[in-house]
């Protein structure tokens, strides 16, 4: 049986009087692409920080690729990929001298060419531009390619896809699969619950140090939602929330401004309880939808935060 790519046990790392990790335990499958997901201040980054052997844990053991972390970090460091979610880069150097220059921390070890990363990361027309003159996008993309430069066994993305346009997020997204379907192992980290929800294999949701949930994300809305979530507009913010409470079928409810969330368990009973409000004109609403219940509802459910916040 493979070993796992990463096994944490009872990590903890204290600033003073604050619990920033919290005794969190997790296992990384070799292969699959693991998220972690939590508000900020949850410690996901402090967690990351200690599995790429950037910070020393003050208790617990994390083993990455079968060494230990702690002990080996030069070892681990030559097979794991990391990207940053704020990168400094050399700003008199051009995309493809930073590339080229990054080669060379790796003297003896099988590598991408830089032409290589340029064309999968959409950098060829920037080759000859500074660091210093790319857009945000375009340095996010430059930092995910220099963290693939070593062919790494594991990649840790930080926030990959922050800053970029919607179609070079969908380019960052086939990145990632395509990682994955060459037996990459990707850790990944993000603010974009429809990024976790359509990349990861598993999640683990993290708050206040400590992970309060971990399974697929299809797995974590059945456990916590038998509802279907109906969303609208309220335009004129009429009633308070609350009295949407009483129409049949719903559970639970949430106004933000003006769009509200019901989630309830017969969607058509609530359906007709909203018009009947409608008739009588207790309430006039627009772009109403119905959907099923999603992870940042289960996010939402379990730590009372959106991820942003």
């Amino acid at each position: 049986m493979d070993q796992n790519a990463i096994e944490a046990t009872g990590l903890r790392k204290y600033y003073n009087s604050t619990k920033a990790v919290d005794g969190i335990s997790f296992q990384v499958a070799q292969g699959e692409v693991f998220g972690m997901l939590g508000p900020n201040g949850a410690g996901k980054t402090t967690t990351v920080e200690m599995c790429e052997g950037l910070r020393t844990p003050d208790s617990g053991q994390v083993s990455v690729l079968g060494l230990d972390v702690t002990r080996e970090p030069e070892k681990v460091k030559a097979r794991i990929g990391v990207q940053l979610q704020t990168t400094a880069l050399y700003p008199r150097l051009t995309v493809r001298e930073i590339l080229d220059l990054f080669r060379t921390f790796f003297p003896g070890k099988e590598s991408h060419d830089s032409d290589t990363l340029m064309d999968l990361m959409n950098l060829r027309e920037k080759e000859k531009t500074l660091t210093k003159n790319l857009s945000g996008g375009q340095r996010q993309r430059l930092s995910v390619a220099l963290a693939l430069i070593n062919m790494p066994e594991l990649m840790f993305l930080d926030e990959p896809t922050t800053g970029l346009d919607p179609q070079a997020r969908r380019n960052m997204w086939d990145v990632i699969r395509d990682l994955r379907k060459s037996g990459t192992t990707v850790f990944l980290t993000t603010h974009y619950m429809e990024e976790a929800e359509s990349l990861c294999d598993r999640v683990a949701v993290v708050d206040a140090g400590k992970i309060i949930a971990m399974d697929t994300p299809r797995e974590l809305v059945n456990q916590h939602f038998q509802e279907s979530a109906i969303e609208f507009d309220d335009k004129q913010n009429l009633p308070e929330v609350g009295a949407f409470r009483t129409l049949p079928g719903v559970t639970r409810t949430r106004r933000d401004g003006q769009h509200v969330t019901l989630y309830t368990t017969d969607a058509t009973s609530t359906l007709g309880g909203l018009s009947a409000m409608a008739a009588r004109k207790a309430i006039h609403f627009d772009d109403l939808y119905v959907r099923r219940a999603t992870l940042e509802d289960v996010f939402l459910k379990l730590t009372g935060k959106t991820l942003r916040e």
